[in-house]
């Protein structure tokens, strides 16, 4: 009990850390609300999610990479996640529509659009749904299909509402292999949209062994997590950068390949 004590105590940023670390929600509400009211820290909704949110589910990030945590503890702390985010949305969308009545032109600003998927056969939806959360506040038009979708439906789709880059997430391992599947499909269809993979059990080095070689008409990039899927979408979408990016992406995945097939003689 009083070690249970001691963490209230802490300041609100160690306090979300602290429970999305250990999986518990008891708190999680009043925590974020009480992070929402310090403007100085946060002075919008979305800087609780970039900041303190996800600086807990990097840690669980690392701690599950290195087997100091296992599927059952990432997904009671992705719960945790979820219901800050749930809580904060309403303030995020309120916080847009000032925006938009502030400066109406940004309903004009076309900033590319994202189609997120998880694919086949899994049923992990919550850290995708942060990426859709953070692009959304972003301005990128995000279209989300759900859990659990087929390749046929994912890429019918992209074609259908014209997406620029097409985001594939899973948590469990045959995941990695229906990726793989859904790049050499992209490939025969001869389409040339970015895809971007993300999820627990995904990895660079495996997108760079397994994935990247499958898919030769537009980059294939990892994303570590929800924060970086901004710098990674707007480098891919701004025509000036995304050569760049592009050129740097493959080199650094071709080294990794080296490294991999070295690493196995």
């Amino acid at each position: 009990v009083k070690q249970a004590a001691e963490w209230r105590s802490q300041g609100v940023k160690a306090r979300l850390i602290h429970a999305l670390i250990k999986g518990m929600d008891e708190f999680i509400e009043a925590d974020t609300e009480e992070a929402r009211q310090d403007k100085v820290a946060y002075p919008a909704p979305l800087n609780i999610i970039e900041g303190p949110l996800m600086e807990g589910m990097n840690v669980i990030g690392d701690l599950f990479g290195s087997g100091k945590m296992f599927l059952p503890q990432v997904i009671k702390s992705a719960r945790v996640m979820k219901k800050a985010v749930a809580y904060l949305l309403p303030y995020m969308e309120e916080e847009k529509a000032r925006k938009l009545l502030e400066d109406p032109t940004m309903a004009e600003q076309k900033t590319g659009c994202v189609l997120l998927a998880t694919v086949k056969g899994d049923v992990h939806d919550i850290g995708k749904n942060i990426v859709g959360v953070v692009l959304g506040c972003n301005n990128y038009r995000v279209i989300d299909m759900g859990v659990m979708q087929p390749c046929d439906k994912i890429l019918a789709k992209a074609q259908e509402v014209g997406a620029d880059v097409l985001g594939l997430s899973g948590l469990i391992t045959p995941s990695l292999d229906e990726m793989v599947f859904v790049a050499k499909e992209m490939q025969r269809l001869n389409m040339k949209i970015p895809l971007l993979i993300g999820g627990a059990t995904t990895s660079r080095m495996h997108t760079a062994v397994k994935i990247e070689p499958c898919y030769s008409n537009a980059p294939i990039v990892h994303v570590l997590d929800a924060s970086r899927a901004v710098t990674v979408v707007s480098s891919l979408l701004d025509m000036e950068l995304r050569e760049d990016f592009a050129a740097d992406t493959r080199e650094l995945y071709a080294e990794m390949r080296d490294e991999h097939y070295a690493s196995l003689e």
